[in-house]
């Protein structure tokens, strides 16, 4: 079941979005795969709130690369997520997209790193089109 660490677009705020995802958990669900996001700390907060709300099912992280310049401004529309400013600044300076899938093949593998260091057992990529950068950062995870 999906979970979204930055608030679903369509909850009012997000109490109720985490409501909603109590009701869930409650009636059966066994897990929670996140919605992609880039900031880990946003992460952190939405699981420290599950369990705040008694939702103690295992929160999978999901992540995906930036490998594409347009995407700085495609993915927070299209997912209503937020990028970090680090993030879109070196990416702004990237005059290649071969540098922003570096840049973001940098970034998913720092993620990756700081979730495990953070207990996460298991990490969910969306690779939508991708792999080989995905392929890239396990390599260098394990």
């Amino acid at each position: 079941m999906a979970g979204y660490p930055e608030k679903h677009f369509e909850a009012p705020n997000m109490d109720a979005d985490m409501s909603y995802l109590k009701q869930k958990v409650d009636m059966g669900a066994d897990y929670i795969i996140t919605q992609m996001f880039f900031d880990n700390e946003k992460y952190y907060a939405f699981v420290k709130s599950c369990r705040a709300a008694g939702i103690n099912v295992p929160i999978i992280p999901g992540l995906k690369p930036i490998y594409t310049k347009k995407q700085l401004s495609v993915l927070p529309k299209t997912f209503y997520i937020d990028l970090p400013p680090e993030l879109s600044n070196a990416i702004l300076k990237c005059k290649t997209d071969e540098e922003v899938e570096k840049i973001g093949e940098e970034w998913l593998l720092f993620q990756s790193r700081e979730l495990k260091k953070f207990g996460v057992p298991v990490l969910h990529y969306y690779t939508l089109g991708r792999p080989a950068i995905v392929a890239n950062v396990v390599k260098k995870l394990f």
